[in-house]
């Protein structure tokens, strides 16, 4: 006699949520303001999945007041693909930048203030480039935060939101999640910090490859402001950066460099972290693989000589720290930078 035995059905796994990328659509924008997050975002999560298959996909779509087709100044139609009274809930929302003056989109796209509103009240991520900033301003997310925009229309912008804390030294600011950037390719530089944010620092690094000449750094404090830090001119700090700077091919011990300076390690890391949110050893690190990767871009000396150079007395050891940091070897790293430097040849 036969037995047969029941087949369990496995209990299904839920996949993640997908991102809910929404990008709103208005006449006279910058074609390129509106399509590169996206294309960014695609990069990351193809790099993310092609190691982790669970990682977060991307659902990217464009809305606008209606269905009808955006033009931009290029001569490109960009079609909606739902309006703002269909899509309830994103995850990232970006404003693209306008071509010269935005008043007139303001005035007719007036719709978009309280759907932004009710987005901002559900934690979505907005990201305004240049003049498109102003439609966070109109909404009052703005209101005594710190925000940019592109320098042509500083001026106006400040006239017509005095609440604003306009930034006019930085390229990109943050206020908890409203991201402000003042030029494209200060979009594209912050679009590399999210995608380390949402998929980690292998996609970003995927992502630089893709859409930079040559891997890069975080932030500098001079082009990015953060309401997580604050910077404050320390006159102190500034003398050890240049020390630090004039000697990071030597061997150096923090805590005598801190002493030649008058600190405790304690307090050389407190005042390093309140000036330039990181500490003394960070930054050595951080000049180090600068310098490092200036060498491997444009001189022919051998990574055993860079690593001297630049403070590392153990090639091995220098090649772990450079992965580490930019998610591939000094070797690799040469090869792709130079492959993409023109050559007339």
């Amino acid at each position: 006699m036969a037995i047969y035995f029941p087949i369990m059905a496995k209990k299904p796994i839920n996949p993640p949520k997908p991102l809910q990328v929404c990008t709103l659509l208005y006449h006279n924008l910058l074609g390129t303001s509106a399509t590169l997050p996206v294309e960014m975002l695609r990069t990351a999560e193809a790099a993310e999945r092609a190691i982790n298959p669970e990682a977060k996909t991307i659902a990217a779509c464009t809305l606008s007041i209606d269905r009808e087709p955006v033009d931009s100044p290029s001569g490109f139609a960009i079609q909606p693909f739902a309006t703002v009274d269909e899509i309830e809930h994103c995850d990232i929302v970006c404003l693209p930048a306008l071509w010269r003056n935005p008043r007139p989109a303001l005035k007719k796209y007036r719709a978009y203030v309280p759907w932004l509103q009710r987005q901002a009240k559900q934690g979505a991520v907005m990201i305004a480039v240049g003049t498109g900033v102003c439609f966070l301003a109109e909404a009052g997310l703005l209101d005594n935060q710190p925000a940019t925009t592109h320098w042509h229309y500083f001026d106006q912008f400040q006239k017509d939101y005095p609440a604003v804390d306009l930034k006019r030294q930085y390229f990109i600011t943050q206020a908890g999640n409203l991201y402000c950037a003042a030029s494209v390719n200060a979009m594209a530089e912050l679009m590399v910090h999210l995608v380390a944010r949402l998929y980690g620092r292998h996609a970003a690094t995927q992502v630089e490859r893709n859409f930079f000449h040559e891997i890069r750094s975080s932030f500098e404090p001079t082009s990015y402001f953060s309401d997580n830090v604050e910077y404050h001119p320390d006159e102190q700090v500034v003398q050890a950066q240049i020390w630090f700077e004039d000697n990071f091919s030597k061997p150096i011990k923090i805590s005598d460099v801190a002493k030649q300076f008058g600190f405790s390690m304690r307090t050389f890391d407190r005042r390093f972290k309140n000036a330039l949110g990181k500490t003394p050893l960070q930054y050595l690190q951080r000049t180090r693989l600068n310098n490092a990767r200036e060498l491997l871009q444009k001189s022919n000396l051998s990574i055993s000589e860079i690593a001297v150079h630049c403070g590392y007395q153990d090639a091995a050891a220098f090649s772990k720290i450079f992965h580490r940091q930019f998610g591939t070897s000094p070797m690799k790293y040469r090869e792709t930078v130079r492959a993409k430097l023109f050559s007339a040849h």
